[in-house]
């Protein structure tokens, strides 16, 4: 087994796979649904404020005229920053990104709080803790004298950080996609009713202030941390700590894994682009199916056994967990150990 041609600085890896990958849209802007192969391929995007992902997906279909498009790791509408869009058969791979850790730098306001936990709810504004600039969602009533002392100060955020770092039991937020009883909180939450929310355990591995504004009771922090964290959830708990509370008025993803948004193409950048160059190594912030599983080790195969992988068997050798399989730059499938020693098996074709 050997490590594959990826680029962790650039995040390339041979073009052989990019050519698979391209030439393959749609002349038009339109789905195309005759394509002959679909590619395989993952696209970094910097979605902006006021997209939902899903909205996301939809402009990367007419974008490319490819209809098999799927994100790793939704963000709410008024967040900003890093998606993970898989494309054609990539979208089988959804499994092996969502592991990845994931980077945040969220503005809070303190002295306020918002019913979604962010500046698209009904914001309460606690007592005059808050400036009126607090004022940025839908404002439903102001409450004085409602805690003893809302006003944060810098040391006391700085002191009860740590206390938020390490892994920790966190609660999903009220106006999450999290299910019970087969429904997404947030639509339990609009109609107003009452749902224990499910808790869980997460890992945070940093957490720092990067600046305070302690005139309008604004701080900016920089979170990394495991899947499944809720930020807005973590502002409202680290405010509640505090004695005051909380929203998010700004949350950008920075980084999952190793992608950092220095990758990441804007949605009207793409636009700009040639559509047949959408998928291709002329587009920054294309990666082939192959280079954009970085992390999983690679074995190269011969054309004989890329055609027993094609088929779905087995192959004789040994690994730890999954690995990829690849044939002149282009990824086949992922494998990993089996219950017979000295055989991998099959986790997920791509033929």
């Amino acid at each position: 087994m050997k490590n594959s041609n990826f680029d962790s600085e650039s995040g390339r890896i041979s073009a052989a796979d990019a050519g698979v990958a391209g030439g393959m849209l749609a002349p038009d802007a339109g789905i195309s649904t005759s394509a002959p192969i679909p590619p395989c391929a993952v696209l970094l995007i910097d979605k902006p404020a006021g997209y939902t992902s899903h909205d996301v997906v939809s402009r990367l279909r007419r974008l490319t005229g490819i209809k098999k498009i799927g994100h790793a790791g939704t963000l709410d509408p008024f967040a900003t920053g890093l998606l993970i869009m898989m494309v054609g058969k990539a979208t089988r791979l959804f499994d092996y990104f969502m592991p990845l850790g994931k980077e945040y730098l969220v503005k809070v306001q303190f002295g306020a709080s918002s019913t979604t936990g962010d500046i698209d709810g009904k914001i309460t504004v606690l007592s005059d803790a808050a400036s009126s600039e607090a004022e940025s969602g839908p404002l439903v009533k102001t409450v004085t004298g409602a805690l003893a002392d809302p006003v944060v100060t810098e040391a006391a955020l700085r002191d009860i950080l740590p206390e938020f770092t390490g892994e920790i039991y966190q609660k999903a937020h009220a106006f999450s996609a999290v299910k019970v009883g087969g429904e997404a909180l947030y639509k339990k939450a609009r109609r107003g009713e009452a749902v224990e929310a499910p808790v869980r355990q997460v890992e945070i591995t940093r957490l720092e202030l990067e600046s305070f504004d302690a005139e309008n009771q604004r701080a900016s922090l920089s979170v990394d941390c495991s899947k499944g964290t809720y930020i807005r959830q973590l502002v409202e708990d680290i405010a509640d700590r505090l004695g005051t509370a909380a929203y998010a008025l700004e949350l950008r993803r920075t980084r999952i894994g190793e992608y950092g948004l220095e990758r990441a193409s804007a949605l009207k950048e793409l636009a700009a682009l040639p559509p047949d160059t959408l998928l291709t190594d002329a587009n920054p912030s294309f990666i082939s199916g192959l280079g954009a599983l970085y992390f999983l080790p690679v074995r190269e195969v011969d054309e004989i056994e890329a055609r027993a992988v094609n088929n779905g068997r087995r192959l004789a050798g040994e690994a730890d967990g999954p690995i990829r399989i690849a044939c002149d730059g282009r990824i086949l499938a992922i494998y990993g150990p089996c219950d017979k020693p000295g055989e991998l098996r099959p986790l997920v074709v791509l033929a």
